[in-house]
């Protein structure tokens, strides 16, 4: 079972504050995933995220065959970062970490996970032909939607 690790940077041109705000809601993590993930909440959220939050979901991420996934947030660092790692899912390990940073006309995000797939050598071969590249559209998707809510990034 090999670590793997992706990462991605996105600017909002928006103020700290808000996209603290937006991003530590988790009831709008549904609006951030793309469709054919069916992500949907089973649990009840608060308003707020905090360390210890437990967040459960059902998701649908391959051949539409639904599978609970449960999440922490172990780490919150108010304004400037907070931590989620998987604790029931389909993944043999999962730790993400998102950063805000304030920077010229908006806010720098970056988010770094590492993560493993389960079923060791086999594991590693599906990753590389399904797993990452689903993470990869992930991202994409989280951006596009973010740029059609709070603007377009740099240059763009």
């Amino acid at each position: 079972m090999s670590a793997h690790l992706v990462q991605r940077e996105s600017f909002l041109p928006i103020s700290l504050e808000e996209a603290w705000d937006f991003f530590s809601q988790p009831a709008n993590l549904p609006l951030i995933t793309p469709q054919w993930l069916s992500l949907q909440l089973t649990n009840e959220v608060p308003e707020r995220m905090y360390p210890g939050l437990t967040i459960s979901y059902k998701v649908k991420p391959l051949l539409g065959i639904p599978i609970q996934w449960v999440t922490e947030i172990t780490h919150v660092k108010e304004l400037e970062m907070f931590v989620d790692e998987q604790k029931v899912g389909p993944y043999a390990f999962w730790h993400h970490q998102h950063f805000f940073r304030e920077v010229d006309g908006g806010v720098e995000m970056r988010d770094i996970v590492t993560y493993s797939v389960p079923f060791g050598l086999l594991g590693d071969v599906v990753n590389k032909l399904t797993v990452r590249s689903r993470l990869e559209e992930i991202f994409t998707f989280r951006k596009k939607v973010t740029e059609r809510l709070f603007g377009s990034a740099k240059g763009s």
